[in-house]
C-alpha cells in the first residue's frame, strides 16, 4: 500500500476507536443509571457488553498502532526514494 492508502485505512480505524469509546461511555452511563435503580440483572448484561467493547477497543488500538508504524515506514521509504 502507498502512503495515502495507509493513511486512509488509519482514518477508518480511528473512526472505529472513537465509536467504541463513545459506546463504552454510553454503556457506563447506562450502568450507572441502572445501578441507581439497583437492577442487578441488567447491570450484569451491561457490564458484559462493556467488557466486550473494551476487548474490541484494545484490538483496534493494536491495529491502529501497527498502521501508524506502517505509515511511518511508508513515509520514510517515499522520502528516501524522492531523495535518491
Amino acid at each position: 500500500m502507498n502512503f495515502d492508502q495507509l493513511v486512509g485505512e488509519q482514518l477508518k480505524t480511528m473512526d472505529k476507536l472513537v465509536y467504541l469509546q463513545t459506546e463504552i461511555e454510553r454503556c457506563q452511563e447506562v450502568k450507572k443509571q441502572l445501578g441507581e435503580l439497583q437492577d442487578e440483572a441488567e447491570i450484569g448484561e451491561i457490564q458484559e457488553e462493556i467488557e466486550q467493547m473494551k476487548l474490541e477497543l484494545n484490538r483496534i488500538q493494536q491495529v491502529f498502532e501497527q498502521q501508524t508504524e506502517e505509515v511511518i515506514r511508508s513515509y520514510e521509504n517515499q522520502r528516501f526514494e524522492t531523495v535518491s
